[in-house]
């Protein structure tokens, strides 16, 4: 009586409030103490994530729902490590810029990890880290930034609605239509049911 059932994305996806330090992006960043956030927290802002079978995802069933329910028709891979990518530290430093995109962002890790941050609706950094087998979705709208950890290196699939447009919205557009759908749709919809200003 009274078992906790554990979730088992947590087991290739965790989140965490991030501290303030100006260190090296690939690191945790933990607060002191630490401040883990439920995956579930982490859907209240949007951004959704499943645990997959890396190891067969050419065949995996439960991808190919998600694919079909979603209508994430294209797919392709990029491999994020200094052998594979030229200009290796300068792309890395290039994907941590805060920004948006005016689609979802989807991104399931076949090999690796990597830290997708978010910003919670007090505009906290939300630290998500992802490893093998761990797949999220971050809403069209929301500001954000990726970086490899220490072990500087991440396999990821990536996938898209029709043909991909991988355009970052460097912080500030708040402007954008997607934005402000996303505002009404995860942040102006708090727990007290009043209006946060995030126009930050």
């Amino acid at each position: 009586m009274g078992e906790v059932v554990k979730d088992g994305r947590e087991d290739v996806i965790q989140a965490w409030y991030m501290d303030d330090s100006e260190e090296d992006q690939r690191l945790p960043h933990h607060k002191d103490p630490k401040e883990f956030l439920s995956l579930d927290k982490l859907a209240e802002l949007g951004v959704l994530s499943w645990r997959l079978d890396a190891d067969n995802y050419e065949t995996d069933e439960e991808l190919k729902k998600i694919r079909e329910s979603r209508g994430y028709s294209y797919m392709d891979f990029c491999e994020v490590c200094p052998e594979k990518l030229p200009n290796y530290e300068e792309k890395v430093k290039s994907f941590f810029e805060e920004h948006l995109h005016t689609d979802e962002e989807i991104r399931y890790c076949v090999a690796g990890s990597g830290y997708f941050d978010v910003r919670d609706r007090n505009e906290a950094w939300i630290r998500v880290w992802v490893k093998k087998g761990g797949m999220i979705v971050l809403p069209a709208g929301i500001y954000h930034r990726f970086t490899v950890d220490s072990d500087n290196y991440i396999k990821a699939m990536r996938l898209f609605v029709g043909e991909p447009v991988w355009t970052p919205y460097n912080r500030p557009h708040d402007h954008l239509p997607a934005r402000k759908e996303y505002l009404d749709n995860f942040v102006k919809v708090n727990e007290g049911g009043g209006a946060i200003d995030a126009s930050a």
